[in-house]
């Protein structure tokens, strides 16, 4: 990853979703919706407390699958890949 992120940030790639319902019935590229399931791919070192004297580390770390928020991050192009950049904050949850 040539992008590191700063403060509180993340970057995510989107996991793929089925391509096909439970009765088996294909779903074409125009009606999908971005998933919401993403793996992070690079972290930020955390942003500064109040008192601008210590960082507060995050909560994922990379390679983490989570589940963010619909309108979530800034979509962004590494080397032909589609990436979200967000903050901790559009993180709804962790994946086990």
């Amino acid at each position: 990853m040539k992008l590191k992120p700063l403060n509180d940030r993340v970057i995510v790639t989107r996991m793929e979703e089925e391509q096909k319902t439970a009765g088996g019935i294909i779903i074409p590229d125009t009606a999908k919706e971005k998933p919401q399931e993403g793996k992070i791919m690079a972290v930020g070192p955390g942003k500064m407390d109040d008192k601008g004297k210590q960082r507060i580390p995050l909560e994922v770390k990379k390679g983490d699958r989570i589940l963010f928020s619909k309108y979530a991050g800034t979509e962004i192009k590494i080397d032909g890949v589609e990436h979200i950049f967000m903050k901790e904050d559009d993180i709804l949850a962790v994946i086990d």
